[in-house]
């Protein structure tokens, strides 16, 4: 029973970075235009002779409505940028970061619950970056001699 809560216990930093990843993929923020929605549906069911609270919830609204086109417009080239960029560099800094930290990880104790599985987890994260690296090596150099030819 002690080895099965030492593994347990080995495993937990791994599950707990699985479940940090798999939470930041799910974080979203407000839903601005749904909010936009709501508010303008309220705006509808505000009696006509409410002059002044109808004005300053339009102008809620407008000033939300602005913010978001000035929002688009800003991160417009960001945008194309990041669709337009296929890994490369960042493919081969993730491959030689994941063999680094494996080999610094060969010097930890071999003894400690962790080693064993952070270890099997670090070299299937390596070989996953190595795979994602040549093949984007691979396309960078057929993309290169297409061009030369």
């Amino acid at each position: 029973m002690p080895a099965l809560v030492d593994l347990a216990v080995g495993i937990a930093p791994i599950a707990g970075g699985l479940a940090l990843g798999a939470a930041a993929g799910y974080l979203k923020g407000p839903d601005v235009r749904k909010t936009i929605k709501q508010d303008m549906e309220l705006l509808d069911r505000i009696p006509p002779e409410e002059v002044e609270r109808r004005a300053e919830l339009q102008r809620s609204i407008d000033s939300r409505i602005d913010d978001l086109v000035a929002t688009v417009n800003r991160y417009r080239p960001l945008r194309r940028a990041a669709a337009s960029y296929r890994g490369g560099l960042r493919d081969i800094l993730l491959f030689v970061s994941a063999i680094l930290f494996t080999a610094v990880w060969w010097s930890v104790d071999h003894n400690t619950s962790s080693w064993l599985p952070m270890f099997v987890v670090l070299i299937v994260i390596s070989v996953w970056a190595a795979a994602y690296a040549f093949s984007g090596l691979r396309r960078s150099l057929l993309s290169f001699r297409q061009g030369k030819d």
